[in-house]
């Protein structure tokens, strides 16, 4: 007969590890506190809003490659603790999966999420966010800039998929979104404080919800997930 004392610890434990890891992927993205707002400062002796062009560029650089070197650590440590090959399934997943098919509602339930994310960013910025960042960044900013973009989309969705993951395990529950609620408290926490601002980390813990809910309705489908959430943000 099965212990079901050790198997709700097993569910416990493994949903835990999946947690940490989220957590871990938010400690990544809190690299650019710590390096915008403490080393870079005492390095150019003047504050992130202030950078030249070059500082900026190098700003964004360092930025991303730490992102991209802490993501791959942790993506490569939940396979060899977990199990779970992220990078194998997304070699394995195209991007629309026909054996695991998006339904008619929820594709209606996709569009009208970006639509409510494109709306509020063209209200925000009384206009096109793209436009109005190229007029004020120039060009060579603006590349640099939406490449940083690709890679905080890339960890919100990790923060995503992680998250979505522990709960599932704790609650056997895969209709809430629950990686999008790990985002909202993880990722707008970190606007807050970095922006300085509670209404802003309230928009994008929001937007973390939409985000979480849009990788629900994709059936999980990572690379189709990460095209939405780049329009979502990025646009």
């Amino acid at each position: 007969m099965e212990n079901t004392n050790v198997k709700k610890t097993n569910r416990f434990m493994e949903g835990f590890r999946f947690l940490i890891y989220g957590f871990e992927i938010f400690g990544v993205i809190g690299f650019e506190l710590l390096w915008g707002f403490v080393v870079e400062p005492f390095l150019y002796k003047r504050g992130v809003n202030d950078f030249n062009t070059w500082q900026m560029i190098v700003h964004w650089v360092v930025t991303c490659t730490a992102w991209g070197l802490g993501a791959l650590l942790v993506v490569k440590e939940c396979k060899k603790k977990s199990g779970l090959d992220l990078i194998e399934n997304l070699k394995k997943v195209s991007l629309f999966d026909k054996e695991n098919k998006i339904k008619v509602w929820q594709w209606i339930l996709i569009i009208i999420g970006c639509a409510i994310c494109l709306l509020s960013t063209w209200i925000d910025w009384d206009g096109s966010k793209v436009l109005a960042e190229f007029h004020s960044r120039g060009p060579l900013l603006f590349v640099f800039q939406y490449i940083y973009y690709l890679f905080e989309v890339m960890l919100v969705l990790l923060i995503i998929i992680f998250g979505q993951t522990a709960f599932e395990k704790w609650f056997n529950n895969n209709k809430i979104p629950f990686g999008g609620i790990l985002v909202a408290l993880t990722w707008g926490l970190g606007h807050w404080l970095s922006k300085g601002s509670l209404a802003t980390g309230l928009y994008t813990a929001a937007g973390g919800f939409v985000f979480g809910s849009a990788y629900l309705l994709t059936n999980r489908n990572v690379k189709l997930s990460y095209i939405l959430l780049c329009i979502m943000f990025i646009l």
